[in-house]
């Protein structure tokens, strides 16, 4: 694997600064500068590392709550859960890693929902999902591939809502959430594994009676 240049490697060191100073200067140059002085960064070096632009900044988070997911999570620890607590696990690790720029994450994902940064806020969103199983050691790369990450999206997406706005002790009431919609996931992919398991399926026939129903 190729070394990152000296800008990467301070960009990568920046990123979780970057957010947790965000907390209380916003997603700003303020932000860049306190995350330099916290790490010990020269203040030139740092902006020239780190992207302009609020929603650059925010993307930048993200992945350096990616990298620390991969660092905090090795595969020889999440192997040996069932892929129900992986996945939990992947998630709910996740939200501690972005617990001391809680704040600053609600206000990532209002920069994110702006109309210029859909695209952006959709990539992410995907990048996160994808990353989440790969770690959790999904290899599918049929239709398979697509609806999980669609589906760990909508439930990692609608998680970290609820835990933006718990005050819960021990965040009890997101715990509560997420193992539900967990469960809603599992059930999604039993229901997956039984349909492909029917004998002489026709997905011509399945979407003729979607559309004309027999009377």
């Amino acid at each position: 694997m190729e070394e990152p240049s000296p800008l990467e490697q301070i960009r990568r060191r920046m990123a979780l600064a970057l957010g947790e100073n965000a907390v209380f200067d916003g997603w700003t140059r303020a932000a860049v500068d306190a995350a330099a002085d916290q790490l010990g960064i020269d203040r030139a070096q740092a902006r020239l590392a780190v992207p302009k632009g609020q929603a650059a900044m925010v993307e930048l988070y993200i992945q350096g709550v990616d990298l620390a997911l991969e660092e905090q999570l090795p595969p020889e620890q999440l192997m040996a859960l069932k892929i129900r607590e992986r996945i939990r696990t992947l998630v709910w690790t996740r939200l501690e890693i972005m617990a001391p720029a809680r704040e600053a994450v609600r206000r990532g994902l209002a920069i994110l929902a702006m109309p210029q940064n859909l695209a952006l806020g959709a990539r992410t969103g995907w990048n996160t999902a994808d990353l989440m199983w790969r770690l959790a050691g999904d290899t599918s790369t049929d239709y398979n591939h697509y609806t999980k990450r669609i589906t760990l999206g909508a439930v990692y997406a609608s998680t970290l809502v609820a835990w933006l706005d718990d005050n819960s002790e021990g965040w009890a009431d997101t715990a509560g959430f997420l193992d539900r919609r967990i469960d809603n996931v599992m059930q999604f992919e039993r229901w997956k594994a039984q349909w492909r398991g029917q004998e002489h399926f026709s997905v011509a026939r399945f979407l003729g009676r979607l559309r004309y129903p027999p009377r």
